[in-house]
């Protein structure tokens, strides 16, 4: 029998569930700037969770309606946006963090709908709790909930689903291929997926991959554009559309961020980050 707790695919879960606890106690990575791990990968120019934020699609309106503390600066594009949400619909949100997007969902489905979060850490699973009362009395509303669990076993019942989003999390998973298959089994029929993640144009030279700290920023753990689509549809899902958005990484690599200098520092001669990284918009439905 495989002892679990010594796998390599729980070590680097391990390693992300710290770093990202570390976030979680610190209300952001170091000087308010990440989109995705305690390693600093927007940019010194985007000194604050909010630049980050507009600078993948939010808009002002929607940042200034989220409680206090929600926002942690992890996003890589804005997958609420993508879902095209619906009154009345049931929404499950992977890697929920401290609840931005579970937060901007919910006035989108309403009284009659509801969101939930689901995070590994719980760190984060307390913060976003704790902004619940926040959330209860701006908006009026008591539809939004958050869950303990791993993304590759996820607390909720099958065909329970209508619309899945996910920012800048599933590359984190060292089990993608069964990710999206419990994508598949959450989903309704009909159901649709928005993801925002990192994705690889091409395979990262070793000495990146080996980087523990482009782990949990959202980069070695990538996986390539065409093993996402392979993903998606061996799990099921049609009409899978994949959308590159390779100004994100040119732009944080370009404001010289501490853990892009060190990836373009490892990578071949006459290469940049934008060469192998790109920001990736995947949306997909699951069959009738």
């Amino acid at each position: 029998m495989t002892d679990k707790t010594n796998s390599p695919g729980e070590a680097i879960r391990e390693q992300v569930r710290a770093g990202y606890a570390e976030i979680a106690r610190a209300g952001g990575a170091p000087g308010g700037t990440s989109c995705c791990g305690p390693a600093s990968c927007c940019g010194s120019g985007a000194t604050t969770a909010d630049d980050i934020a507009r600078g993948v699609g939010y808009s002002a309106a929607e940042l200034a309606s989220l409680p206090d503390g929600a926002n942690l600066g992890l996003s890589c594009g804005n997958p609420t946006a993508l879902a095209a949400l619906r009154e009345g619909e049931v929404v499950l949100d992977l890697g929920s963090g401290g609840g931005f997007d579970c937060f901007l969902a919910g006035p989108r489905v309403g009284p009659t709908g509801r969101v939930i979060g689901v995070d590994m850490t719980p760190e984060m699973v307390s913060k976003a709790r704790g902004n619940l009362t926040a959330y209860r009395e701006t908006t009026g509303l008591d539809n939004v909930e958050f869950r303990l669990g791993e993304i590759e076993h996820l607390p909720v019942a099958d065909r329970s689903v209508d619309a899945l989003i996910s920012n800048c999390v599933i590359n984190l998973s060292p089990d993608k291929p069964q990710v999206w298959r419990e994508i598949a089994r959450v989903l309704k029929p009909g159901g649709r997926v928005a993801v925002s993640d990192l994705a690889l144009l091409r395979p990262l030279p070793p000495a990146v991959r080996t980087m523990v700290e482009a782990l949990v920023g959202c980069v070695t753990g990538a996986a390539l554009v065409s093993d996402t689509e392979r993903f998606a549809r061996g799990a099921g899902l049609l009409d899978i559309q994949l959308a590159q958005k390779p100004d994100y990484v040119r732009t944080v690599a370009d404001l010289q961020d501490p853990l892009y200098q060190k990836i373009a520092a490892a990578l071949p001669p006459g290469h940049a980050p934008a060469d192998y990284v790109t920001s990736l918009n995947v949306t997909a439905r699951k069959p009738e």
